[in-house]
């Protein structure tokens, strides 16, 4: 089979099996690793420190994966269609706003699946052949593979952007020796528009294309594991869980597609559910209602440590003092100081 033959082949099956663009791209991400390393030079990972251990095998595929030459980068959209609009849960703050890509089951282990069943019928043509399979899963610069696959474009929020779907959708990759004819890079098209960079609550968008992690409610929400500042706190609003400010506001999410996928779908009423609701969760019913979802790798203390903000920043209502009061004894000082902190906001 020539190389032509194979690159289009790989592409309709991709397609096949669910996945809602595909692309091909070389290794040679030589700008983008200067960029990183200015990055992480700045401080601005904060805690992720296993961005620094990693080394170069992050911008360099073939010191990831020996051998690989052609990587090819698949797009699935995830928005929920049956979700409750998200900018009306933001207006709801006694409501719990989870970022839209974590109300579902976890898309690591269903994109990864299907990137192991490309491979597999790959290999049923072609024979064994060298490949590994991620899915925000190792060190891998997706954005920048997907941008030089053809995928989009890195917007200014330093999200992925494609003029025919927005931003709603994860990325995924397949490290192959194959000799796959390359795609074209993306173009960038976010024009004049700052609306992403005017919207961030914290301001972690400190200029376009370039993000300070350390200000940003995603990373305070998921990837910090210590106090979250006090001054980015009101920030935060009922942000429990990731943010997904930047994306509501770009206008080419006017192109965005609901997602193919129901294990994408809400579950536990996580589009629309009251904060206190989510607070009574004791750590084993935490552990057994966010079986299979993303969110579960936080945490039960992060988990309260997040919603104790978020009922800080609401309502001075009955219900969200009495359960702030019931958590004052927590065992995990971590607990206990987020909720001296909303108790003294909404109780002086």
């Amino acid at each position: 089979m020539t190389p032509a033959r194979l690159t289009r082949d790989i592409k309709q099956w991709a397609l096949e099996l669910g996945f809602n663009a595909v692309g091909i791209t070389g290794v040679d991400l030589s700008e983008d690793e200067a960029r990183l390393c200015n990055w992480l030079a700045d401080g601005r990972h904060g805690d992720m420190h296993y961005m620094e251990r990693h080394g170069t095998r992050r911008s360099r595929p073939s010191e990831l994966v020996p051998g690989t030459t052609r990587i090819v980068s698949v797009r699935m959209d995830y928005l929920p269609e049956p979700a409750a609009p998200a900018q009306s849960i933001l207006a709801a703050p006694d409501r719990a706003y989870v970022s839209r890509y974590a109300l579902g089951r976890d898309y690591h282990k269903l994109m990864r699946q299907k990137l192991q069943q490309l491979a597999h019928r790959v290999s049923d043509v072609t024979g064994p052949f060298g490949y590994r399979a991620f899915v925000d899963s190792a060190p891998v610069l997706e954005k920048a593979l997907a941008r030089n696959a053809g995928l989009g474009w890195i917007g200014k929020h330093t999200n992925l952007l494609a003029k025919d779907a927005g931003s709603w959708f994860f990325l995924g990759e397949l490290y192959t020796n194959l000799p796959l004819l390359e795609d074209s890079a993306g173009v960038d098209h976010c024009g004049r528009c700052d609306a992403c960079i005017e919207a961030c609550p914290t301001g972690a968008i400190v200029a376009p294309y370039e993000l300070d992690a350390r200000l940003c409610i995603s990373y305070l929400t998921i990837e910090h594991h210590g106090s979250i500042p006090q001054a980015l706190r009101p920030a935060m609003g009922n942000r429990i869980y990731g943010c997904d400010d930047c994306q509501l506001v770009c206008p080419w999410n006017r192109f965005a597609h609901d997602t193919e996928q129901p294990d994408f779908w809400p579950r536990h009423e996580l589009d629309a559910v009251a904060l206190t609701q989510l607070f009574r969760w004791s750590a084993e019913e935490f552990e057994l209602k966010l079986r299979g979802s993303a969110i579960r790798r936080i945490g039960h203390i992060r988990w309260l440590r997040n919603i104790a903000v978020a009922l800080g920043n609401g309502p001075a209502s009955k219900s969200a003092i009495r359960a702030l009061r019931a958590r004052r004894t927590h065992p995990h000082q971590l607990v206990r100081e987020h909720v001296e902190w909303a108790l003294a906001r909404l109780d002086g």
